[in-house]
Formats: C-alpha cells, structure tokens, sequence
C-alpha cells in the first residue's frame, strides 16, 4: 500500500498515561498532549511520523461523564493498534466515490479538539460502513479532511519517527481487499485468525512493529 495514504494510526489504550509510557519506552521519545474530544469521552497525546502523518493515543477522557467511542477503549488490556485514518483533500467527492462503488457510507461529518493552549481543530470524517471489524480492530479506514487553515497535527507533536509501512492481517482477506479497492486503496492482505494492524516504524531506538 502506498503509505501517503495514511494520515494517523491509532492506537488505542485504557489510560492515556499507559499508552504514552508504552510509545516512549519503545521509541525514546514522549508523545505531547493533544486534548479532549467533547462529548466524545475521549482525550489523546500525538507522535508525529513525519510527511503529514502520526501516531494517535487515544483514551478515555476522565473529565467528561460521557463515553461514546467505539470500541470501548476502558475494556482494552494493553495499548493496540485498533484502526486508521486516510487522508483526502476532498471529503465530498470520497464519499460519492464510495456511494458509487456500492458502499455505504456515515457522514461526512464534523470533528473538533480543544488543545491545551485553547486553539480548537477542525476537521471532517466519514466512515465506511463494513462488517469487517473483529475484535475492535477496524482494518477499513475512515476518511479525514483537515479544517482549512489547521496546522496538521503532525507539524507540532514531538518528531523523530517515521512510517515505514501498514500491513493487514484479516480472517476474510479477498473481502478486505475488495472494499480497499473500492476506495482506491492498494494493499496486501494477509489471512489471520484475528484482524490486525502491523505498522512498521523507524524510531530512534530502531524498527518498532505496532499491531492491534
């Protein structure tokens, strides 16, 4: 898979804290605080992985008295990789695409976080209805345009990683391709009892392989 594709993994955690030990014992480096999603329940620290890319920790929030992200992140053991994002210039048109290629889609909707310094992001997703998701692990992406004028998150998180690639491991890998495809995604898909992600990273302690 052409990996200019991804815009942020995430990876996904009980404990914020838990997830940012986790990404600086394996890379040296320690994540910074993104903010809190509103009514969302959940809060994140960034990585970035440079080229417009990073790497999400996202957890729950315990400020807010509402949780409605999915999957229920309080019930994950240890942090994982539990799905991604692909970036488009044109949300609008990626959901007609997807429209037209017999695929289902939610949204596009609106996004925002507050960061600590009191700027709020904007952004857009869509999501791509598919019964693929095993075990929290989304595989399929949903889609994300950045607010216009945001500064990418990449541009201001802590630097010094890189993606080297994004692998897929799927019990039912020719219906993964096929919806990949759809959605003018290229990727190999290897067959697995379970879904999962393997991103490969170059990071100044070496090669890091996160999965989910």
């Amino acid at each position: 898979m052409a990996k200019t594709i991804v815009d942020h993994l995430l990876l996904g955690a009980a404990d914020l804290n838990q997830g940012i030990a986790l990404v600086n014992e394996r890379t040296g480096l320690s994540p910074v605080i993104g903010g809190s999603h509103p009514g969302v329940g959940t809060r994140n620290a960034l990585l970035s992985l440079g080229d417009l890319q990073y790497l999400e920790i996202v957890a729950p929030d315990p400020a807010q008295h509402v949780f409605a992200y999915q999957p229920d992140l309080r019930e994950l053991r240890e942090p994982r990789l539990i799905t991604w994002a692909a970036a488009t210039r044109d949300i609008d048109a990626t959901a007609q695409k997807a429209r037209a290629a017999g695929l289902d889609v939610i949204g596009p909707r609106d996004g925002s976080r507050k960061k600590p310094d009191g700027q709020v992001l904007h952004w857009k997703t869509l999501g791509i209805v598919n019964p693929l998701t095993v075990s929290g692990v989304a595989v399929i992406p949903f889609f994300i345009q950045w607010g216009e004028g945001v500064q990418h998150p990449s541009q201001d998180a802590v630097t010094g990683c890189r993606l080297e690639s994004l692998e897929f491991v799927h019990p039912e890998p020719a219906q993964v391709t096929q919806i990949l495809r759809k959605l003018e995604i290229e990727a190999k898909v290897k067959p697995g009892r379970e879904a999962r992600l393997e991103a490969t990273l170059r990071t100044p302690r070496g090669e890091w392989v996160l999965s989910g």
